[in-house]
């Protein structure tokens, strides 16, 4: 495959990630009813799809597969895996397989491996259990898009749909923590002084914002992705 076909495809991933970025959320003032108050997942129909963005949809150990999502989900993902090819090496083509399972209601996923081609061979850019740094830099992508990431036994990682952004739950420390200890290799990093190491890194990167922000926790969220990927070094 050459750079300008990649490239193209890239193109087309980010413009799909941008339409789905420019849904918006608007409130009804008043009280809640019974109807108002039912759950917006249970009411809403969920949709057939074999893909996401240009990956085909592939059961876990299986052949390729439909799940049946909450169309807003469906959308974020797109808009999460257009982010992750953006950001991934050149020579990559945009990802191809992305194995996984939704779950029953259709707003949350489980990932088990994403792949790509290269040199007419496939390749995993994520594939669970394997701890290297796209284990980290996926995991930074799945924070950047998602507000609840999960890592779960073996390796899989659960995400559930919402607005992304920070929130400083324990989970976006633990993952702050490990990302500046396993990808900006500051082995010094802990809890206690999370918010310092991760701003450093960010210092590191050229982006003098805060972590415990909207746009720091982005913008960590972004590098360490680049970095786990091997796109840019930030040496």
């Amino acid at each position: 495959m050459n750079d300008n076909g990649h490239l193209f495809s890239r193109r087309r991933l980010l413009a799909g990630a941008a339409a789905a970025s420019a849904v918006t959320v608007t409130g009804v003032a008043g009280a809640p009813t019974a109807a108002t108050a039912a759950s917006p997942t249970a009411a809403t129909p969920l949709v057939s799809r074999g893909r996401i963005a240009t990956a085909t949809l592939h059961a876990p150990g299986g052949a390729a597969t439909t799940g049946r999502f909450q169309a807003d989900f469906h959308d974020r993902l797109a808009g999460w895996l257009a982010f992750w090819s953006a950001n991934s090496p050149h020579v990559w083509s945009a990802p191809v397989q992305v194995v996984g399972r939704v779950d029953p209601a259709g707003d949350a996923f489980t990932l088990h491996a994403i792949r790509y081609r290269r040199d007419d061979g496939l390749h995993d850019g994520f594939a669970a259990g394997r701890m290297d740094g796209s284990h980290w830099a996926t995991l930074a992508s799945l924070h950047h898009h998602f507000p609840t990431v999960t890592v779960l036994a073996g390796g899989a990682v659960r995400v559930g749909d919402g607005v992304a952004g920070f929130t400083g739950s324990p989970a976006q420390v633990a993952f702050a923590v490990a990302a500046c200890r396993e990808l900006w290799g500051d082995r010094s990093a802990g809890r206690a002084r999370w918010r310092e190491h991760a701003n450093r890194a960010l210092t590191r990167a050229g982006q003098h914002v805060d972590v415990a922000s909207r746009s720091g926790w982005a913008a960590f969220t972004r590098t360490s992705l680049r970095r786990g990927l091997g796109t840019e070094s930030y040496e």
